[in-house]
């Protein structure tokens, strides 16, 4: 069978029964992926049907929400060409140093009457200065009596610093591959698709989970989508952020064709098919590229999203995002 035939796909029952197959422990063989990530938009819905169920096996009506605050903002050293914090790039954005340990600990306090599961705090840079990962970290050890988890997203970092940001509470780091290897070299020049593998390694060995994922719609083939999930699966990553391309003006990918929503849903979708029991976490580009359909992530086989401003564009506030999971029938995950 040929990644480009859809006969075994045009069964309706094809894909909750491999579903079933994935639940009982059974994940597809390599031609099957290729099939699936080739399923026409008319039987997405479909396809959705299947990964609906192995969500709702795994998760049940709980939805993971998170949120993230931006601590440091532009003028990065890097080269990533969708990125609009690249200080190659002349975007307009707001630039800033790292905010001040209170502003962070400020920010930290206004969520915990929320029921946001985990909150970040990012920053822009190939890495963090050691004093300022202290700074973060110092910030997260006075919020720690906070019912909130917490992450943080500082770059490439070693593992004394991944140390340092443990013992003060924050349990989780993310740090995104972006693409398939493959494809890397496409979108960024600065630094290696290894180098971020390496970081990713140093935070479980630290005893950090990990939060790890990509951004879709930057020109990569559907096989570079497998082929980058399965090196996902293969670090074992515990949650995996779907990121899709908001084109920022003044970068390279500008003007780059929006993905559409079936395609996102289809990416979602597949994620879940590989990756069953991982978290799978819709973040920036939700609304902007799914559009009307941003609220049948889940059903895509979502099991959380990021609610809140992203990095350099909006998003839904807390309270719209919650009224939507309310209509679905869903509802936040209770704290850990």
């Amino acid at each position: 069978m040929t990644p480009d035939s859809h006969a075994p796909l045009e069964t309706p029952d094809l894909f909750t029964t491999l579903a079933r197959e994935i639940i009982s422990g059974r994940l597809p063989a390599k031609d099957t992926l290729a099939d699936l990530a080739q399923t026409p938009d008319h039987m997405v819905f479909r396809m959705m049907a299947g990964a609906d169920l192995i969500r709702r096996h795994h998760f049940g009506t709980g939805v993971h929400l998170c949120a993230i605050n931006n601590a440091k903002s532009g003028k990065c050293s890097e080269k990533c060409s969708f990125c609009a914090q690249s200080s190659a790039f002349d975007t307009g954005i707001d630039t800033y140093p790292l905010k001040s340990g209170e502003r962070l600990y400020r920010a930290m306090e206004a969520q915990a009457p929320t029921p946001l599961h985990r909150y970040s705090m990012v920053t822009s840079g190939k890495g963090l200065p050691s004093g300022e990962v202290s700074a973060i970290a110092g910030a997260a050890a006075r919020g720690g009596d906070f019912p909130q988890s917490y992450c943080a997203s500082l770059g490439i970092l070693e593992t004394e610093e991944f140390n340092v940001l443990k013992a003060a509470g924050i349990n989780r780091y993310h740090h995104n591959l972006e693409t398939a290897p493959s494809h890397f070299g496409n979108i960024c020049t600065t630094h290696t698709f290894e180098e971020r593998v390496r970081t990713i390694k140093k935070a479980k060995d630290a005893g950090m989970s990990v939060c790890a994922g990509g951004i879709f719609g930057v020109g990569e083939t559907m096989d570079q989508v497998i082929e980058l999930v399965m090196v996902l699966k293969g670090l074992d990553v515990d949650a995996v952020p779907v990121n899709f391309l908001t084109p920022a003006p003044g970068t390279p990918f500008e003007n780059q064709p929006a993905l559409s929503p079936l395609a996102c849903l289809r990416i979602i979708s597949l994620l879940r098919f590989i990756l069953p029991a991982k978290e799978i976490i819709v973040c920036g580009g939700r609304l902007a590229s799914l559009k009307h359909l941003h609220s049948l992530v889940f059903f895509a086989g979502a099991s959380g999203i990021m609610t809140g401003s992203y990095l350099t564009t909006p998003g839904n506030q807390m309270e719209e995002d919650l009224e939507m999971i309310r209509q679905l029938g869903m509802h936040p995950r209770p704290r850990a």
